[in-house]
């Protein structure tokens, strides 16, 4: 699938309220506890990484991926971010609140200092 411009933005806030009623309209928080989703999240980061594995470094917007492709790994991701958004909602927190605080912080760690192209090789994506 294509990346649409038109797309709307969609808040955490909605995702974690959708999610909360479809497991409670299928009984299922009960068994949503802290341990168990993160135990799904797992297996779903390890679904996402299987996608990955053999592919070698892979080119940003994924020019040489089919759209099969593309929408096999829109499903993982996907499924890795709802877990996510469970587990935080079911420990109570707020997460993107605690993402943008981990934003400040990581800038205040890692200050800018005159970055060059040539830098790059030092980029530490983990944020």
């Amino acid at each position: 699938m294509e990346h649409s411009k038109t797309a709307r933005d969609v808040s955490l806030q909605e995702l974690r309220d959708k999610l909360a009623e479809f497991a409670r309209v299928r009984g299922w928080e009960q068994f949503h506890s802290p341990r168990n989703l993160l135990l799904a999240l797992v297996g779903e980061v390890g679904e996402l990484s299987e996608i990955f594995q053999w592919r070698g470094e892979v080119a940003r917007g994924l020019p040489n991926w089919t759209s099969s492709d593309k929408e096999h790994l829109e499903e993982e991701l996907s499924d890795v971010l709802l877990y996510l958004v469970q587990l935080a909602d079911v420990c109570g927190l707020d997460l993107g609140q605690a993402a943008l605080t981990k934003i400040v912080k990581n800038a205040r760690k890692y200050p800018v200092v005159n970055p060059t192209p040539s830098m790059n090789h030092n980029y530490d994506a983990t944020l």
